[in-house]
């Protein structure tokens, strides 16, 4: 058997192997599982559908339980899932069951992206696939060019002056970097991307800062390691602006894309000095939105992510994600 080149651990516990001969062996992942017509606990709909074959881009749409003469349009929420940029998907069972309740909670139509993973696909692959799926969903603004390329559920229900992005851990990172790019470049139709959520998202740098492990231990630490597996040409390395927004050569975060921005971090997981941390670059840009940062204590990194049942906290944060997704 072909030997061992790279492995991330994740509290101890291997995720992902990469063998010398290239083979990839993702070891901790929840199962997938299929679309419902409407979910038993929440009564949401989801189906699967292709934005793209090449390259190969697709989603989970979700829809809340409206009433048959529904003629309010919702607000749009593009989700993109975590894992690292490396495992997970958009038909996981954690990202399934946290969008089934957040579309409810949030009374939002919802497109749960499926980039491509590394380090098959390494970055930056996942940010253009996330993007080109932004553009497909406000290409549906324009009704009148509505063809066999576009949903009917966005055309029908989504409202394009409501379009938010938002994702966990890697996904919030991803979140990060469209909102810089929609700053710079126009979305389909000239939809505006009106907020973004950052929800425990994966930052990192070569240098710690607050309670992060100490130098000598700090680039053993995953969030270090990571990077170079999943981006391992990335110019600038640990400090590429994609994972480190002041790495040398950053754009201002005065460009962000949006008009409100929303930080959650949590009390135990060891990226939350990094999200406080950009929040306070974000103010200190100069950039013109509303930016909130909202902790919940005593909570590991994605807690709300594979809770099978709705403790308090996990209630907490979805009540404050639907708040802001209005």
């Amino acid at each position: 058997m072909a030997s061992i080149t790279k492995e991330l651990a994740f509290k101890g516990f291997p995720f992902i192997r990469i063998y010398q001969d290239g083979k990839v062996e993702r070891l901790i992942e929840s199962p997938h599982v299929p679309p419902s017509d409407q979910d038993p606990e929440t009564g949401v709909s989801s189906k699967d559908i292709t934005i793209s074959h090449n390259p190969s881009i697709s989603a989970r749409l979700y829809l809340p339980n409206l009433p048959q003469n529904q003629t309010q349009k919702l607000p749009i929420l593009v989700y993109f899932h975590g894992g690292a940029f490396c495992i997970e998907s958009a038909f996981s069972l954690h990202a399934h069951c946290f969008l089934n309740r957040l579309v409810s909670e949030a009374q939002v139509a919802a497109v749960s992206v499926e980039y491509r993973l590394a380090p098959e696909n390494p970055l930056p692959l996942a940010y253009e696939d996330s993007w080109a799926a932004l553009q497909w969903v406000a290409s549906h603004s324009n009704n009148q060019e509505l063809d066999g390329k576009k949903d009917p559920w966005l055309a029908k229900f989504g409202n394009f002056d409501r379009l938010y992005i938002g994702g966990d851990s890697a996904g919030g990172n991803i979140a990060h970097n469209l909102a810089m790019k929609a700053g710079l470049e126009s979305l389909c139709g000239g939809v505006k991307v009106l907020g973004a959520f950052l929800s425990h998202p994966y930052f990192w740098g070569s240098k710690p800062i607050g309670s992060e492990p100490k130098e000598e231990d700090f680039e053993k630490t995953l969030e270090y390691k990571a990077w170079d597996v999943v981006y391992p040409s990335a110019p600038g390395g640990i400090d590429n602006p994609m994972v480190n927004p002041a790495g040398e050569g950053a754009p201002s975060l005065a460009g962000l894309g949006c008009s409100k921005l929303l930080m959650c971090v949590a009390g135990k997981d060891q990226l939350r000095d990094r999200g406080v941390w950009y929040c306070d670059l974000v103010r200190e840009s100069g950039w013109k939105g509303e930016v909130e940062l909202f902790e919940v204590e005593g909570e590991e990194h994605c807690f709300h992510l594979g809770s099978e049942t709705e403790t308090e906290n996990v209630k907490k944060l979805l009540k404050r994600l639907a708040s802001f997704l209005v």
